[in-house]
């Protein structure tokens, strides 16, 4: 599944990724906290979510359970921004972000060992 969120999409699953199943009108009462979302703003995005196959809805009480993990969407997320800005390739990506980032020395060597892993 190619996780295509956007920003309102995934401050629920956020909410769902650290919470777990919760109801919606849970969910509405976290994002109206933290963000001052109102109800319908959160039942919309979940819907939204739902349609996507992203979130599962179940009865009773409109129970959203996440269908992907963090880590499925942030790599499909991240290859989708390779292909689309970068025509795929990883090594112009790592060019960019390198390029974009300084770099302390622990960092260096664990994404060297994360390419030496991949290998």
């Amino acid at each position: 599944m190619g996780a295509t969120l956007y920003d309102s999409e995934l401050k629920v699953m956020e909410v769902l990724w650290r919470e777990g199943t919760l109801t919606a009108k849970r969910v509405s009462e976290i994002l109206g906290g933290e963000i001052g979302w109102n109800k319908n703003t959160t039942y919309t995005v979940i819907k939204k979510c739902v349609d996507k196959g992203y979130v599962r809805r179940d009865e009773p009480d409109f129970q959203c359970t996440p269908l992907i993990t963090k880590e499925e969407a942030c790599q499909d997320m991240t290859n989708e921004l390779i292909d689309r800005m970068f025509s795929g390739s990883s090594e112009l990506f790592f060019s960019a972000f390198l390029k974009g980032r300084g770099l302390e020395e622990k960092q260096v060597k664990h994404l060297m060992d994360l390419i030496n892993e991949s290998k």
